[in-house]
């Protein structure tokens, strides 16, 4: 099978499409073959080795893991012995090491079916990004009916499905994005939306129950300032502007992990982990109409992965970039 690998951190040069041994699903793996795949920031950073302090996880010296890619939907091909829910046919989507190939193997706990109404496209849209947004909600936050809550960072992949689930739940969202991307975010159901180079959410007197940042441009002092007394900010590691390359987000993490006793507001970290049981809840929302993915641009062949990646580095992307396998 054909994939996109790399031997070495460095820019999208470092990509190349290598033949593969295709893999054989052992115990409860699927092999899926992949129609589509996108491109999330964690597949920037696996391809730079950034931050530096991230390698200690993801190779010191060299990439562990050869195949990059995460998020995929396709078609299941064949199934280990211990595989209970999915046959050889069914389409899934879902999230695993080495995606960005023809053919993927993962586990049947982080697959679930495609939702029907999407193409292979969006749902390979949905995974990380989605699961992220779903996890920054539900469970850190876990908003209610009634709460204002600002998304630093709306346009993006995770912002879309966050300002979509948030009123969902039934929030009074803000979005915070460029004046560019103001129309999209409106279009998702934000309530308000600021423009960051206008407007400074931070001392505009607003008050907001929760603030889910996707940025890392700010700091916690400044969050904090946009809180309620007893509001939430939610820290995702968006940005490296706190930590630079030698630990990047993980800097505005850390220091809201050692300011959280002493601080009156909650101080979430964010860390998604890939769940089928999450997937199986996104597309529930899919198909009742609370969650359409938006992508901003498709690339036509695996080859092009490093122009993809190459095109998130460089443009302030809406939304998700796709690829078709």
């Amino acid at each position: 099978m054909k994939a996109i690998a790399q031997d070495r951190y460095g820019s999208p040069d470092v990509l190349e499409l290598r033949e593969f041994d295709q893999p054989v699903p052992a115990g409860k793996d699927v092999l899926v073959r992949v129609h589509a795949v996108s491109i999330n920031a964690r597949d920037w950073h696996l391809m730079r080795g950034d931050p530096y302090l991230a390698r200690l996880a993801f190779g010191v010296r060299r990439p562990k893991v050869k195949i990059l890619g995460t998020d995929f939907a396709g078609r299941v091909e064949a199934v280990g012995p211990d595989v209970k829910r999915l046959r050889p046919g069914d389409e899934v989507f879902g999230e695993a090491d080495a995606a960005f190939a023809e053919y993927v193997s993962a586990p049947e706990d982080v697959l679930d079916t495609k939702p029907a109404d999407l193409t292979f496209e969006q749902a390979a849209a949905l995974p990380l990004a989605a699961n992220t947004a779903l996890i920054g909600l539900r469970d850190v936050a876990q908003v209610r009916a009634g709460q204002r809550v600002l998304i630093n960072g709306a346009s993006g992949g995770v912002g879309t499905f966050a300002v979509q689930m948030a009123k969902a739940y039934g929030a009074e969202v803000t979005g915070v994005c460029s004046a560019r991307n103001a129309d999209l975010v409106e279009s998702l159901g934000a309530d308000r939306v600021i423009d960051y180079a206008k407007e400074d959410f931070t001392r505009d007197g607003q008050r907001y129950d929760l603030v889910f940042d996707l940025v890392g441009n700010r700091s916690l002092t400044e969050f904090r300032r946009a809180l309620t007394p007893t509001g939430t900010v939610i820290l995702s590691g968006g940005g490296v502007s706190e930590g630079g390359s030698l630990i990047g987000p993980m800097g505005l993490i850390m220091r809201g992990q050692a300011l959280a006793p002493f601080v009156r507001h909650k101080l979430g970290q964010l860390m998604a982990k890939p769940s089928g049981e999450n997937l199986a809840e996104l597309r529930k929302l899919v198909e009742c109409g609370k969650l359409v993915p938006v992508i901003d641009r498709t690339y036509g062949s695996l080859s092009e992965v490093p122009e993809a990646i190459r095109y998130m580095e460089v443009e302030h992307v809406r939304a998700k970039v796709v690829v078709t396998v």
